[in-house]
């Protein structure tokens, strides 16, 4: 787009501009001004410094590029807080029917409920709020939580805390000369003396409650002075210095902690620090993990609980589970100490042991209880009940692992006592058992001793089996003799066979019966193997192709 400025120039007037465009920009020829008198950057581009062609604007001038919109102000705007217009004294017809205000609805009531509103009671009317329409064009002017706020009055919380600070001040100072003056009572100083030293002391040692440290802290408003206290001691060794070796534990610099310990061989008695791990384990951690364990527990036996989901749930189920658990241990507690007794309460007095008591009790002759309340037993289990007429009781006599009654030697505890006939009988039983033992063994040894004797026999079976197998089967043993004539004669008798075979017709041949009258010899077997035809032998492959005029290529 053409400019304003941006006339026809020749050839000179346009090196002339270069040159002084050029020298403007090296800062040997003063730079351009606009109609306000400000200087213009000669770094800035052409088509930023020419103004459009409808400004008729020939002047240098950067006005162009200003925003020419005015906005509206927000800054002036502000909200009346808490600013009270109206006191009514009695409900209007409109009004909030919770607190009797017209400056709200009821549904945008920010008082408290009642439980009868001021539309019912017509009692305790709120005040009127002044209802402000201001329109904010920016977003974060509609949305700026501190509008109407004014700085200065936080200046009333500066000042009390700096009047706090100034009385803390004194008070340690106070106390600081005091600790000190208390170890020179003995000595005496004057007056002038005593004061410079309170200066000197109080200067010269920076103790817990004096050593602060000024720091600038950054905030998004700019800077602001603060003091931080060292909080370590400093005659404490830092957790980082207990143990040097680089493979011990972790220390994160930035967050100050060490989680491991750092000397684990070391004797807890002797270590002022164990890792920041005891804190994790300390407080209600033990009951959070009970109440985690419970709930997993519950929820595994189909109970619908889950602490995540429903922590207050999950809590009172595990309380109600523990109050049942101490009342069933508190019950079974009772019933045993009310049966057993309690051994470490105190004994009763012999007094009471040999008293005597007014009860009768009257016996028959087999000891039984005629009148009178029967003793209660010491025990939970029978004692010397004698039952089936045993004369002993159960678990009076073991054998070999079994109990039983020494009476008769009966195993079996609901058995009836069959007396010394029943000794007699287990004693007869016993010896048979042993006799029964003995003939066996004696068995045994005579069938040992029958088959070393007929070894013999055995061994010649034995070799005419071994000699079959090497004639029928594969296993050839390698000391075989064959007679020469005999191999002959069998390979030209076999060749006759394979011969006659191939000129007769298969479906004439003979009945075999599956029976032989001749027996076969090694011979025979030696020409069969060595006649036979053998399908993976390449060998044949090739004397097949021989003698079918083809050979190997």
């Amino acid at each position: 787009m053409a400019s304003a400025n941006t006339l026809f120039k020749s050839h000179e007037e346009y090196r002339r501009n270069k040159e002084l465009e050029e020298a403007r920009k090296a800062g040997i020829a003063p730079a351009a001004v606009d109609e306000e008198g400000k200087e213009i950057n000669p770094h800035i581009p052409q088509y930023m410094s020419s103004a459009p062609w409808y400004l008729n604007d020939n002047r240098p001038s950067l006005k162009h590029q200003k925003n020419w919109r005015e906005g509206e102000a927000d800054a002036g705007k502000q909200y009346d807080r808490g600013v009270k217009v109206f006191q009514a004294k009695k409900f209007r017809k409109g009004a909030c029917e919770n607190c009797g205000a017209m400056s709200h609805k009821t549904k945008d009531c920010m008082d408290r409920p009642r439980s009868k509103g001021a539309k019912w009671t017509g009692k305790h009317i709120a005040a009127d709020e002044k209802v402000q329409d201001i329109n904010m064009s920016s977003f974060d002017a509609k949305r700026d939580l501190w509008n109407g706020y004014n700085p200065d009055s936080y200046t009333r919380v500066v000042d009390m805390y700096e009047k706090v600070e100034e009385q803390k001040r004194q008070i340690r100072k106070k106390q600081e000369l005091e600790k000190r003056f208390n170890k020179d009572d003995a000595k005496d100083h004057s007056s002038s003396d005593e004061e410079e030293d309170d200066e000197d002391k109080i200067n010269e040692t920076q103790e817990a409650g004096f050593g602060k440290v000024e720091k600038r802290v950054r905030t998004t408003a700019g800077g602001a002075s603060g003091s931080v206290r060292n909080l370590r001691i400093r005659e404490d060794t830092a957790k980082y210095l207990l143990n040097l070796d680089p493979t011990s534990a972790h220390y994160d610099p930035k967050s100050r902690s060490m989680r491991e310990d750092p000397n684990p061989m070391k004797n807890p008695q002797e270590k002022s620090f164990m890792g920041d791990n005891f804190v994790r384990k300390s407080g209600d951690y033990h009951q959070w993990e009970a109440l985690t364990l419970h709930s997993f527990q519950a929820h595994d036996r189909g109970q619908d609980m889950h602490v995540q989901a429903a922590p207050s749930q999950a809590e009172a189920y595990h309380r109600s589970f523990k109050s049942r658990k101490e009342l069933l241990e508190q019950k079974s507690k009772a019933s045993v100490v009310e049966k057993y007794g309690n051994a470490a309460e105190a004994p009763d007095s012999d007094a009471l042991l040999l008293g005597q008591t007014e009860k009768y009790l009257e016996y028959d002759a087999a000891g039984r209880v005629i009148k009178g309340q029967e003793v209660k037993a010491q025990s939970c289990y029978e004692e010397d009940v004698l039952i089936n007429n045993h004369t002993c009781v159960w678990g009076s006599w073991w054998q070999e692992g079994t109990w039983g009654y020494a009476c008769c030697h009966q195993s079996i505890k609901n058995s009836y006592c069959t007396g010394e006939a029943g000794l007699a009988a287990a004693e007869e039983t016993a010896l048979q058992m042993q006799q029964n033992l003995e003939h066996k063994a004696a068995e045994q040894q005579a069938r040992a001793a029958a088959l070393d004797s007929s070894s013999e026999p055995s061994s010649s079976k034995q070799l005419d089996l071994a000699a079959k197998k090497g004639i029928w089967g594969s296993e050839v043993s390698e000391d075989v003799q064959l007679d020469k004539d005999k191999l002959q004669a069998a390979l030209k008798k076999a060749a006759e066979k394979e011969q006659e075979e191939a000129e007769n017709d298969e479906r004439k041949r003979k009945y075999n019966s599956m029976s032989h009258d001749t027996e076969v010899t090694n011979e025979d077997m030696e020409a069969y193997r060595m006649v036979r035809s053998r399908a993976d032998d390449p060998l044949n492959e090739m004397q097949a192709l021989k003698n079918s005029q083809y050979g190997y290529v």
